[in-house]
């Protein structure tokens, strides 16, 4: 058990004698656009899967579990309920691990950050994994006292419901336990010193639990505090800081966006629903739902990107059924047995532009509440994916696409295409293109890729071999004019129904840095207004060239709707044939039914235009679709 401190006793004391023994100067770390939920790992076998794993495939961080020590119950969610913010003795490991691992992480390019839960303390009592003892029912805690708790209350369902819930929400007991009192002076001291401790070992940024829980005033002193004693980490980054907020009718998400980007649980849900077919939703609507490259939000709501950090699910919505599901199987949904739904929309979050993104990585379960594996994830040195662990940011068709969304960082998501409601493709500039299919039946298309020629290599099965000549899988040709035919598998087999090519996976052509061919094509933008379209509805453009589908709805080129509501514009950019006399219509198209403008007729009333010089751009501002 430590040794009885005076009360005002300053964390970093800890950190500072480890931090002056392991402190060195500033590493290459990789991009930081993909980070992982490292769901209680111990410190040890984080160190070891940084080296082995995530820093060589280009992970550019990851979330620990709390390091406080905390109340030892045997579940998983004894690791929320502190005890002792002052000694980072936890289940996960010992201080001296955890600077160990961070530096480890740090030397093979991973950041590390910290899940630190300041808005509650532990209930019960007992001893803590550090040895110190704690008494709920006194508000006795290692440097907390009765005072400097909020007065016991218990948040009501209904205080969810509405504004005048918020004061509770804030101040009561969240699942019974203790609240700490973050308006005060002494209180905030405590939590300041905590999160400087981490920062003095190493750590580069938090995700803040509960952080709804909490007044946002409250939240920005804190982090106004911890930033002024630590302008940049010790790798002279900006302190990475997300923060848990589930939205409801009470809290007031835009309030917490100048502390950091909040968890867009939102995305969450709709790729739960969206990958699943469920509430009405499917991929194609998922444009409709968080909107469109610059003009984000859709009809569910969706925070600005600069402010969101996204995932399909974490440890709670696994458990309590509000996302798609790996690991859960005490008979719930799980998405990866009988189809590829929770590959896929991994796939399509790394491969889309909203957001940073987080991956979940965590253990296979039978009970809701069971806690982490007992055995290492490794065996004699050797991952043991799937076995225990889940090792998800190992799966094969999820870790290249790490690599995809670093490269496509900036890109514009465009070329938006459906086959049917559950088959879906786009492009990330001239860097990237994904095709996701979500049904039992193959889907073969022509598709615009954006992509200079060239060979490339599907990364979802497989890499480039060591001399990128070849692909150890199968591979895209996309031609001068940047277009592909592309076959994407059915779901139900063993093979994930996916295709995602980028530049850095070309062992042919421009892409790869080869010679390529001259431009033939002219850049043509799209726009039209007023289409009135319907639920499930999208609008293509379709007339006599291959890239606008040669007269046949299904193989047109598919526009991007700019905001929600049926007469909105719908614009999109495509590669045509150069100083080319063009003919073609705007065609509302659900996947099975066609509705043309002007007669509904492929023969009359139809636009035309020559389209520009090689190398050129052009727009065509169509005006209103022609009932």
């Amino acid at each position: 058990m430590q040794s009885l401190l005076p009360r005002r006793l300053r964390a970093s004391a800890l950190a500072a004698a480890l931090s002056a023994a392991f402190c060195g100067p500033a590493l290459a770390l990789n991009p930081g656009d993909t980070s992982v939920q490292m769901f209680e790992w111990s410190w040890n076998d984080l160190a070891t899967e940084c080296t082995q794993f995530l820093g060589p495939q280009g992970y550019g961080g990851i979330q620990i579990s709390p390091p406080h020590a905390a109340k030892i119950t045997g579940n998983w969610w004894d690791v929320y309920q502190p005890v002792n913010y002052a000694n980072l003795t936890s289940k996960l490991g010992t201080p001296a691990q955890l600077q160990s691992m961070i530096n480890t992480c740090h030397a093979a390019g991973v950041r590390v950050y910290a899940d630190v839960v300041v808005n509650q303390m532990a209930g019960d009592s007992g001893t803590a994994t550090d040895g110190s003892t704690w008494n709920a029912a006194t508000l006795s805690y290692p440097y907390f006292s009765a005072s400097d708790f909020h007065a016991a209350c218990d948040i009501q369902s209904s205080d969810y419901n509405s504004a005048a819930g918020r004061s509770n929400v804030q101040t009561c007991r969240l699942v019974g336990l203790p609240d700490l009192n973050s308006e005060s002076t002494y209180v905030r001291g405590q939590i300041v010193n905590y999160m400087n401790a981490l920062l003095a070992l190493g750590i580069d940024g938090f995700r803040l639990d509960a952080a709804k829980h909490q007044a946002a005033t409250s939240l920005q002193a804190i982090m106004s505090s911890v930033r002024a004693a630590h302008p940049t980490t010790n790798q002279g980054e900006a302190i990475w800081v997300t923060q848990e907020i589930v939205p409801d009718g009470e809290v007031i998400r835009s309030d917490y966006f100048p502390i950091g980007t909040i968890n867009e649980f939102q995305f969450t849900y709709a790729m739960h629903d969206a990958w699943r077919n469920a509430n009405g939703a499917s991929p194609s609507t998922i444009p409709t739902m968080m909107g469109t490259w610059n003009n984000w939000g859709g009809t569910w709501g969706f925070v600005q990107p600069a402010n969101a950090t996204v995932f399909v699910n974490n440890w709670d919505t696994e458990r309590n059924g509000s996302s798609l599901d790996a690991s859960n199987y005490t008979g719930a949904t799980n998405d990866t047995q009988g189809s590829h739904r929770y590959d896929l929309a991994n796939i399509f979050m790394l491969a889309q532009g909203y957001g940073e993104a987080q991956l979940h990585s965590g253990f296979r379960f039978t009970n809701q509440d069971q806690d982490r594996p007992g055995a290492s994830p490794y065996s004699g040195g050797v991952a043991q994916v799937n076995v225990n662990w889940d090792f998800i940011h190992r799966w094969g068709d999820i870790y290249p696409m790490v690599k995809f969304r670093s490269a496509s960082r900036n890109q514009a998501q465009a070329n938006w295409v459906t086959g049917n409601a559950n088959q879906i493709a786009f492009s990330r500039g001239n860097v990237g293109f994904v095709a996701l299919n979500n049904t039992t039946s193959a889907w073969t298309q022509t598709f615009y890729t954006g992509l200079p020629a060239g060979t490339y290599c599907n990364i979802v099965h497989g890499l480039a071999n060591s001399g990128a000549t070849a692909c150890t899988s199968d591979s895209v040709t996309v031609n001068s004019t940047g277009y592909a035919t592309i076959t994407v598998a059915a779901d139900g087999g063993s093979s994930v129904p996916a295709v995602a090519i980028y530049t850095g996976q070309a062992i042919t052509g421009s892409g790869s840095g080869g010679g390529g061919t001259g431009t033939t094509t002219c850049s043509v933008t799209f726009t039209i207004a007023n289409a009135n379209t319907t639920y499930g509805q999208n609008l293509y453009v379709v007339g006599n060239q291959a890239a606008i589908g040669n007269w046949t709805p299904a193989s047109g080129f598919a526009l991007t709707i700019q905001g929600s509501g049926a007469n909105v514009p719908w614009t999109g950019t495509v590669a045509l044939p150069a100083s080319t006399a063009m003919q073609y219509k705007y065609v509302k198209w659900n996947g099975s039914t066609a509705v043309w403008e002007s007669n509904q007729s492929t023969s009359s009333g139809n636009r035309e235009f020559t389209s520009c010089a090689a190398g050129s751009a052009v727009a065509r501002s169509d005006g209103n679709f022609q009932n």
